[in-house]
């Protein structure tokens, strides 16, 4: 008997491969299309048509001659990912609800939907693989990047777990983007043209501060900018020694903190919690020689710090810190204890390329300290480990 395989169809021209190559490989498919957001408040309907998806995935559907079902889920949605987005901005962090969207709706809510309609299996249209392998008796699932470099979409999965992966196929992990358009303009599929979907997961391109005003109030509060001779730890390049102090990691770890006596007020901003560290755009101050990003925000005083140029030292820094609790392994035999260290390559945002770390584990938590500084780390993001091309563990960046 066939196995069932139930695919995210969401319109696009990614999940339209994945159907047809599963089906290709014998699998009894279908389709299923969340509906995830009604709300069209500081939507760029033109930038991101999204409500135009379940049509796409109608016309895909019957093109591969697959059922296509339809599921409300907006409901998880706003509750497990939107209000987890307006918290974590309002906390002043700077959340990524692509990360959240799959942990909590398509391999959970999206998930349960598809085994009550009798899926053995779900399927994405990620560009990850998985690899199923048998140590010491236990049959272990490793989630490894795309081979395409550019599309690569692990760190999107940066927070699923073994049971999830278990359940889970990635068709089109082992082409690359121009190999699956290629495939779809040859079968002739609607989606073979159709644009990436950009902004929020399923809500789509947005103006973030209109979008967030829908709970977090505006309000006036100061830009200051620190010149780039503020005095600010110099940490030169390399990798720690594995006996390190606990307090010298907790230094190269650390945010930097500023006060407006260090710098000069430049303007006037909205709301601190609508910016995030190394945001360029938003701030309408002129006269300056280079543009201004974000360097620091102070959401109880409401001020925002900034730094003029992309090299300013206040936009860089050598390591971040990870609670104990927001510690997740998607390789649970791998896992650290306290006092253990451990060299991987790190990324702390989509498509940044990796970076080489050491990791140290401390009852408190982990401190990720890097070879070289880094540019725009966000507390509220997430950073996840690698050991090549395989994808280990991640955490939310605490500050």
């Amino acid at each position: 008997m066939k196995k069932k395989v139930i695919v995210g169809l969401s319109g696009g021209v990614d999940s339209s491969v994945a159907a047809y190559l599963l089906k290709e490989e014998g699998y009894d498919v279908e389709g299923l299309f969340m509906i995830n957001w009604h709300d069209t408040t500081g939507v760029l309907k033109g930038d991101c048509p999204f409500d135009e998806d379940v049509t796409f995935a109608m016309m895909v559907a019957r093109k591969l001659k697959i059922k296509l079902h339809q599921v409300d889920l907006s409901g998880p949605y706003r509750q497990r990912v939107v209000d987890y987005m307006f918290a974590e901005y309002g906390r002043g962090r700077t959340p990524n609800p692509d990360v959240l969207c799959n942990r909590e709706i398509k391999f959970d809510s999206f998930a349960s939907e598809a085994f009550r309609l009798g899926a053995d299996y779900i399927a994405t249209g990620h560009y990850c693989r998985k690899e199923t392998i048998i140590k010491d008796g236990t049959e272990i699932h490793r989630l490894l990047a795309g081979v395409d470099g550019n599309k690569d979409q692990s760190y999107f999965l940066c927070q699923v777990n073994q049971a999830q992966l278990e359940k889970a196929l990635f068709p089109i992990g082992g082409l690359t983007k121009p190999q699956v358009r290629t495939i779809a303009e040859e079968l002739g599929l609607a989606t073979a043209d159709r644009k990436d979907s950009q902004g929020i997961c399923f809500v789509g391109k947005v103006d973030l501060p209109v979008f967030l005003q829908q709970q977090l109030e505006a309000r006036t509060g100061r830009i200051v900018t620190i010149p780039p001779e503020h005095k600010l730890p110099s940490w030169e390049d390399g990798i720690p020694s594995s006996d390190i102090t606990t307090d010298h990691l907790r230094e190269m770890a650390a945010p930097y903190i500023f006060t407006p006596a260090d710098g000069k007020t430049a303007g006037k901003h909205n709301g601190a919690h609508f910016f995030t560290i190394g945001q360029r755009k938003g701030m309408n101050v002129g006269g300056t020689r280079e543009p201004l990003f974000v360097i620091a925000t102070d959401i109880i005083n409401n001020i925002v710090y900034t730094g003029e140029g992309q090299s300013h030292p206040g936009l860089h820094r050598k390591g971040l810190f990870i609670k104990s609790n927001e510690i997740h392994w998607i390789r649970n035999d791998l896992a650290m204890n306290n006092g253990d260290h451990r060299d991987y390559l790190v990324r702390i945002r989509y498509r940044q390329p990796l970076q080489h770390a050491r990791l140290f584990m401390r009852e408190e938590g982990c401190y990720i300290i890097f070879e070289k500084l880094q540019r725009g780390i966000a507390p509220g993001q997430f950073a996840a480990w690698y050991d090549n091309d395989e994808l280990i563990g991640s955490g939310v960046i605490m500050e």
